[in-house]
């Protein structure tokens, strides 16, 4: 994974030090003097922020130069344990990875600078804010360790801002099924012993249907981190995208951005796959009747754009007897999805209590 932590340099207009980024005030902060001077957004005509789209077709063919790099100065390093790549400030001592842990941090030097986000989703949960709700997140677990509780790992809680691509799409899909009504029909039997019966069963009346389906993805998300696991950020998704705003160093400017790894062909590919699976729902809800069979979709994509974001979260990296664990929360919404230790005191204690009352319940069937 890449982990940067974003260049300019944001002078605080009272003192001149270097202001950083406040999710909670959402503005560039001095922490020397405490001054507040809001990001710099640059705005149409109309006062308007856009938020660019990329025609897809010809972005796969050639990305512009003029659309490459952090438009600041900065250093990137790449984790030997995760494979993320860091970027952040020159200033800024990379000693282990916000990611993992890992100490084994290599520099990372690119043959061609990395395709510019167009937009950011600003980091909208304070630090505090999110050390309470992952303390309140694992005493909702049962199973976890008591002791897990009450120190909550949260010193060690990062904000980060990860990468990633947003298609969207207009769809236009034929299909074809055979389509099934259910009827009944009544049959006889016999039964165990010998006696004639009868029952109710259900049979199928097949016809051919056929139909069309117009369908927009709007901002299909497609995650480019390494240093996230998969799992658990699809578990803090959705990102409002609606919320985004256009990039601008400004936003990122004290914090650790991770590098894409997954480039925009191998992005657009995995947003294809999942739109072909859910335009194949959408035509499987359209077909009539009580059940249908043979499914055939013909799909045709047009006006197909992407962007690269860039999303807030914290992480919480932290060892637990010889085991690594990883929870992630959404910055904006708040979401949390991690891993924790289950106790092996609690879970022993459970099974002993339930051998006990299938022993007191065979001891009374017994004296009964």
């Amino acid at each position: 994974m890449s982990e940067a932590t974003a260049r300019n340099k944001f002078s605080c207009p009272a003192c001149g030090g270097e202001a950083q980024w406040n999710p909670g005030k959402q503005a560039l902060i001095c922490p020397y003097c405490g001054a507040t001077s809001p990001a710099r957004v640059e705005l149409t005509a109309a006062g308007d922020q856009v938020i660019k789209e990329n025609d897809l077709a010809s972005a796969l063919r050639s990305i512009p130069d003029d659309q490459r790099g952090w438009q600041a100065e900065k250093t990137s390093v790449k984790c030997q344990s995760c494979q993320a790549i860091s970027v952040f400030d020159p200033a800024r001592v990379g000693q282990r990875c916000d990611f993992c842990g890992s100490s084994a941090l290599l520099p990372y030097e690119e043959l061609k600078e990395a395709f510019r986000p167009e937009s950011v989703l600003p980091m909208k949960l304070a630090e505090t804010q999110v050390r309470e709700s992952i303390r309140l997140w694992y005493g909702g677990h049962f199973w976890a360790p008591g002791k897990l509780k009450n120190k909550a790992m949260t010193d060690q809680v990062k904000g980060l801002y990860i990468p990633y691509w947003t298609f969207d799409a207009q769809v236009h899909a034929d299909w074809r099924a055979e389509s099934g009504d259910y009827y009944y029909e009544t049959e006889s039997y016999r039964d165990t012993n010998g006696n004639t019966q009868t029952r109710q069963v259900q049979k199928i009346r097949w016809y051919p249907s056929s139909g069309s389906l117009d369908h927009f993805f709007d901002d299909e998300l497609v995650a480019a981190s390494r240093g996230v696991r998969s799992e658990l950020l699809r578990g803090v998704e959705p990102f409002p995208t609606k919320e985004l705003v256009p990039y601008n160093p400004g936003f990122l400017s004290g914090w650790v951005v991770e590098r894409y790894q997954i480039d925009l062909i191998a992005a657009a590919q995995r947003a294809r796959e999942v739109m072909n699976a859910k335009v194949q729902q959408l035509c499987g809800a359209k077909v009539p009747g009580d059940t249908h069979r043979n499914l055939r979709v013909d799909i045709d994509y047009s006006g197909q754009t992407f962007k690269h974001i860039l999303v807030p979260v914290w992480l919480l990296n932290y060892d637990y007897g010889t085991r690594k664990f990883q929870v992630v929360i959404n910055a904006y919404t708040g979401t949390i999805k991690g891993e924790y230790p289950k106790s092996w005191v609690k879970i022993l204690i459970a099974i002993l209590l339930v051998l006990g009352v299938v022993g007191i319940l065979i001891f009374v069937g017994n004296r009964s």
